[in-house]
């Protein structure tokens, strides 16, 4: 089975690589004339380590990774903490893998060197997609140079602007959520040596949060923060802002906060927008997966990490229904509708959690970070997502997902 892949991001890569393992054919076709992420980290928590380690990128993985003790959230004016749940060796102990805080491009570039090390010319660089027609016979992508290329199944994984769906499924209808987000990546030697603990933290305030953990040993600070306003609507990651107005967004907030953002060479922020989750991602012999089909709000930290589980479990569905596709496209949806719905609607619920009105009182705030983050909420909230062991989960057509039993 030849077998074509649209986009060369993480959950791209990760599906080529799985299916690599299984014994398929794959090429990826990637737009960008270079195969780099954006500067920004990423959350792995224990249901993607066991993905990433089964593909046998485990010591490739934890040589450029960071590992979080824990979590916690602090108050946006005054600092005070409270702990979110631990991790370190208790990640592993409870759920057998890691938690861990990555770099873009380190997790990217491992990922593309296990793809090549299978097959060192899959990767296609300088080929946007700006069509698909299929029949009976196979489906064939057309690219913006005037190439094309036929494969017996496409799967798209051209991320939030897919092609791939539009042309499946039709334009879509993505809403403001009336946030931006902004991102920056610090070296730590410009921050005190009181910020550098190995812990992530949320921090939360009316009308915004802040988010920072480590990147590569320890040896960078991963800055997100969002803030709600409306006059800033466009969904890019490249667009570059200023230090200067990133600073007016947090006006009031912790020393500490504005410490990273001074730090910051150069803050870039986007818009967020809403898209409510697909019930259905296959239309003959084309399927999607990652933020072409669920985009979502970086709310649970479990977007990067849900693209790797859908490759690996598209790449099982394959092998397990011995090649035909439809039987494994839809024991694939099967395995993956129903838990990423959960999780971008989960995200979407922490947003008014995060950003609550009543942390701005002193008196309140306390009482309610106490109430939202007690232990048995956050375990409800968090254990289904760490547990989900994409490696055994049924891909075979007529299954039903763990969430879907529940």
């Amino acid at each position: 089975m030849k077998i074509s892949v649209v986009g060369g991001g993480i959950g791209g890569l990760t599906a080529a690589l799985s299916l690599l393992r299984q014994g398929f054919d794959v090429d990826v076709y990637e737009q960008a004339i270079e195969l780099k992420e954006v500067g920004a980290g990423v959350q792995v928590s224990a249901n993607g380590t066991r993905v990433l380690f089964s593909l046998g990128l485990e010591e490739d993985i934890m040589s450029i990774a960071s590992q979080a003790q824990g979590k916690e959230i602090r108050l946006w004016n005054t600092g005070q903490s409270w702990k979110l749940f631990d991790l370190g060796p208790l990640s592993i102990e409870r759920y057998g893998f890691p938690y861990i805080t990555i770099h873009r491009n380190d997790l990217h570039q491992t990922l593309a060197a296990g793809v090549r090390r299978i097959k060192p010319d899959a990767i296609k660089l300088s080929k946007k997609c700006v069509g698909i027609t299929q029949d009976d016979k196979g489906a064939t992508i057309t690219f913006a140079d005037g190439t094309t290329a036929t494969s017996d199944i496409v799967v798209g994984a051209d991320g939030v602007h897919s092609k791939i769906r539009e042309t499946l499924f039709g334009r879509d209808d993505p809403k403001f959520t009336g946030i931006v987000a902004w991102r920056g990546v610090i070296p730590v030697e410009r921050l005190p040596e009181r910020m550098l603990r190995p812990v992530g933290t949320n921090w939360i305030g009316p009308g915004g949060h802040v988010i920072q953990y480590l990147l590569r040993g320890g040896k960078l600070m991963n800055y997100v923060s969002v803030v709600e306003r409306a006059d800033w609507q466009v969904e890019s990651w490249s667009v570059a802002g200023t230090v200067e107005e990133c600073l007016a967004d947090y006006e009031g907030w912790h020393e500490d906060i504005h410490t990273m953002i001074k730090a910051i060479d150069v803050p870039y922020k986007w818009a967020l927008m809403l898209r409510p989750p697909m019930d259905d991602w296959t239309r003959g012999r084309v399927t999607l997966l990652g933020d072409a089909c669920h985009p979502t709000l970086p709310f649970l930290a479990q977007g990067a990490v849900m693209a790797i589980e859908d490759g690996f479990v598209l790449a099982r569905a394959l092998a397990e229904n011995n090649g035909n596709y439809e039987a494994a496209f839809a024991g694939y949806e099967a395995a993956r509708v129903e838990r990423t719905g959960k999780i971008v609607r989960g995200a979407e619920g922490n947003l008014s959690r995060f950003h609550n009105a009543a942390l701005k009182d002193p008196k309140l705030a306390e009482d309610y970070v106490n109430a939202e983050w007690q232990e048995d909420k956050v375990k409800q909230r968090y254990e289904w997502l760490f547990t989900y062991d994409a490696t055994s989960v049924p891909v075979v057509a007529g299954t039903r997902s763990p969430e879907a039993a529940a």
